[in-house]
């Protein structure tokens, strides 16, 4: 009965520990960014591993008065790739430290 206790500690050494590692890679994804465009390149989005937007660049040639559906168009275009793009990288350093295991609520 006693020995059990020890992997019970060793387990709980393993969760500290991945929670530290998840805590580091938070603030490591927070300085990471993603860069999507649209239009051929018209509209560039760029977001950070925390799934913020950081910016959005528009080319005035993008600007057409007769057409600012396009316009808009482009830019959810190229801000949904960009978060799509920050969703994948987070799951990707997720899956470094949680060795592809699904943890249910994180991220």
């Amino acid at each position: 009965m006693l020995g059990g206790g020890g992997n019970m500690n060793k387990m709980m050494k393993q969760v500290q520990k991945m929670q530290e590692d998840m805590a580091k890679m938070q603030e490591e994804l927070a300085e990471k960014t993603v860069e999507a465009t649209a239009g051929g390149g018209v509209v560039k989005v760029v977001a950070s591993g925390k799934q913020e937007l950081v910016s959005i660049n528009i080319d005035p040639e993008a600007v057409d008065p007769e057409d600012v559906e396009m316009l808009q168009d482009m830019v959810m275009a190229a801000a949904n790739e960009a978060l799509r793009k920050s969703q994948e990288m987070m799951t990707n350093e997720m899956s470094k430290i949680t060795g592809g295991m699904k943890i249910p609520g994180l991220f």
